[in-house]
């Protein structure tokens, strides 16, 4: 279940779910970028991430340290959010659109302030992105699948309806976990060592 022909396989079948994750960040996307009535809300979620960014810049080796904090934040979400689906895929759905509008609200404060917003994707998002992006969209997925499934088992009037069972898709949302955590893992040695250069060059 673990090798990767598998875990594609697995990928083919959460097809429609990606897609639908897809869009879910997209329209966070286009509220925080193009509404500012969430501004306040995503403001104080980041406070947090702002003050742990400026203990992190004082530690004698920032880039181990953004490397770890980086890598647990995000994979530890992420797993969390794959599981959390069970509650109906509610908290999944809602963790794309959140992670959407900080991406919108980060590039509208930027314009406004007159940066450059192609150097800031290329050098500030890209070289991570292109992996965390993508390992975020899957945990996603994987989490509305979830809650769809635990919606067909309790709706469902047949003794055993079509598909995995909970306990399959349990396992198989652990398989996939391995899988996310370690594009989440090669990510944020990027973040730490490319990204963290890049912008701080």
């Amino acid at each position: 279940m673990l090798r990767f022909s598998s875990w594609w396989n697995t990928l083919k079948q959460l097809r429609w779910y990606l897609i639908a994750a897809v869009l879910l960040f997209a329209v966070g996307y286009v509220l925080g970028n193009q509404w500012s009535g969430f501004e306040g809300f995503i403001m104080e979620q980041l406070k947090g991430i702002q003050g742990m960014r400026d203990q992190l810049m004082q530690s004698d080796n920032q880039e181990l340290s953004f490397f770890v904090f980086i890598f647990y934040n995000n994979a530890i979400k992420a797993v969390m959010i794959m599981f959390a689906g069970i509650v109906l895929g509610i908290v999944p759905a809602g963790f794309l659109i959140i992670n959407g509008m900080v991406i919108g609200l980060l590039l509208r404060i930027m314009d406004s302030q007159g940066l450059d917003l192609a150097s800031t994707i290329i050098k500030g998002i890209l070289p991570h992105g292109i992996l965390e992006i993508p390992a975020i969209l899957i945990a996603g997925a994987y989490g509305m699948r979830f809650g769809i499934l635990i919606l067909q088992r309790f709706f469902s009037r047949r003794k055993r309806a079509e598909g995995p069972t909970v306990m399959d898709w349990i396992k198989q949302t652990g398989a996939g976990a391995v899988w996310v955590t370690a594009m989440l893992l090669v990510a944020a040695i990027i973040e730490s060592t490319v990204t963290f250069w890049l912008m701080n060059g």
